[in-house]
């Protein structure tokens, strides 16, 4: 890596065994549900390696998308220390916080009123709390300066097509390196709710870049792949960070993919009713933007699948976990319902999670299932925080090695 920073980040996957990658989803305020599960795999860490560690340590690559973008911002952007500027026990208190204020709720005669003349005349939410705010908490930090590697999807509508942030990519092409503020603005972006946004960067004397942003779960709800391809590319092109992996080692990926939950799939719409929708009903029907919904959530539920399979066919499915819930009901599985007794609902869901039995998909059938041991997600997490571990321990035992013998 150039220009230093990798002095920053964790020891590149060809010194340990594994390349480790902690994928998050987009949501909205759902984001708190994943915000108490990263909480607790946080604090399984801890208990084994002291209370200074936090998830960046162990992860080679964070990705997230939309509100998970925003989180992997949170969890590796560095403070004045060059430590991680916010431990993930930080996540879900700063989401009871802010989201009140990000996604306002209309009171009075206002709150009953209908909300779609508002949206026929613009984005549901202004989005001026929510830039002022990540102006603010991750200040001037750039994509190369996050402790660890980043992935953060968006979707720049200018070009009518995908562009993905990595802190790979930011070392070599310098019209992608941007401000991690305007970043997790971009990738939040979410259509009806706020509105695109545009920035320049100036990457050379007179030369600038521009963007057009949208929110990255038109890209990609879940960036689980994402983040797989984008350590391949780094394999392909030879980077000396890879040691001597290769581009199909899958094998030696360890991946947590951690969603926001979603709606039981049974009774969200019907075809009979959308039958009769025109334009407006597929952007706005009672509260919800079908339309986003379904972009979100197939890409999400196609990107897990793929990931089963390949884990599958590859006989590693002990290293990849997806945490989720698809049977959230009534206000809960709404993305901006703001309120105080939502939020805490939230909570309350992630801590629940934490109690079930691990699921996965099944490829036959694309329908979650518990798996057949009698696992709790707590359980797994805690598994797979001894594996983190363990790669962190190895990592370092082979660095002071190298150190005290450079000819190793």
């Amino acid at each position: 890596m150039e220009d230093g920073s990798s002095c920053k980040r964790n020891k590149p996957p060809s010194w340990g065994t594994l390349v480790t990658i902690l994928s998050l989803d987009g949501g909205g305020v759902r984001g708190i549900i994943a915000g108490v599960i990263l909480a607790y795999l946080e604090k399984q860490l801890q208990e084994i390696d002291g209370e200074d560690v936090r998830l960046a340590d162990y992860f080679d690559v964070v990705s997230g998308t939309s509100t998970g973008g925003l989180i992997t911002a949170m969890l590796t952007v560095p403070g004045e220390n060059g430590r991680p500027q916010l431990a993930a026990k930080d996540i879900v208190p700063f989401y009871l916080e802010h989201c009140p204020k990000i996604f306002p709720q209309p009171e009075g005669l206002s709150a009953l009123l209908p909300k779609l003349p508002k949206l026929l005349s613009g984005p549901k939410y202004s989005g001026k709390y929510l830039r002022k705010l990540l102006t603010k908490l991750l200040g001037e930090a750039k994509l190369h300066q996050t402790v660890t590697n980043v992935v953060i999807p968006t979707f720049d509508m200018k070009k009518l097509q995908p562009t993905i942030f990595s802190s790979y990519q930011a070392l070599v092409d310098p019209t992608l390196d941007v401000k991690i503020s305007d970043i997790c603005i971009g990738t939040s972006a979410a259509p009806t709710f706020f509105p695109p946004h545009y920035f320049s960067n100036e990457y050379s004397q007179g030369k600038t870049s521009e963007f057009h942003l949208v929110d990255g779960a038109v890209t990609a709800n879940n960036p689980t792949l994402v983040a797989m391809t984008a350590v391949t590319k780094q394999i392909l092109k030879q980077n000396p960070d890879m040691g001597k992996l290769e581009p199909l080692g899958y094998d030696k990926f360890l991946v947590i993919s951690i969603g926001t939950g979603t709606s039981k799939k049974e009774e969200k719409y019907s075809a009979k009713k959308a039958a009769k929708w025109g334009i407006i009903s597929w952007l706005y029907n009672d509260g919800s933007t079908p339309i986003l919904d379904m972009i979100s959530d197939s890409g999400r539920d196609m990107i897990h699948f793929h990931s089963s399979v390949l884990f599958k066919a590859l006989q590693s499915e002990d290293k990849y976990l997806r945490i989720d819930d698809d049977t959230l009901e009534g206000d809960v599985s709404s993305m901006d319902l703001a309120t105080k007794s939502n939020l805490e609902n939230l909570v309350k869901i992630g801590e629940k999670v934490l109690k079930k039995r691990v699921m996965h998909m099944n490829i036959d059938t694309g329908v979650y299932e518990p798996i057949t041991e009698n696992i709790t997600n707590e359980e797994e997490l805690k598994r797979y925080a001894k594996l983190l571990s363990d790669e962190r321990r190895l990592r370092r035992m082979r660095s002071n090695t190298m150190v005290q013998d450079p000819s190793n």
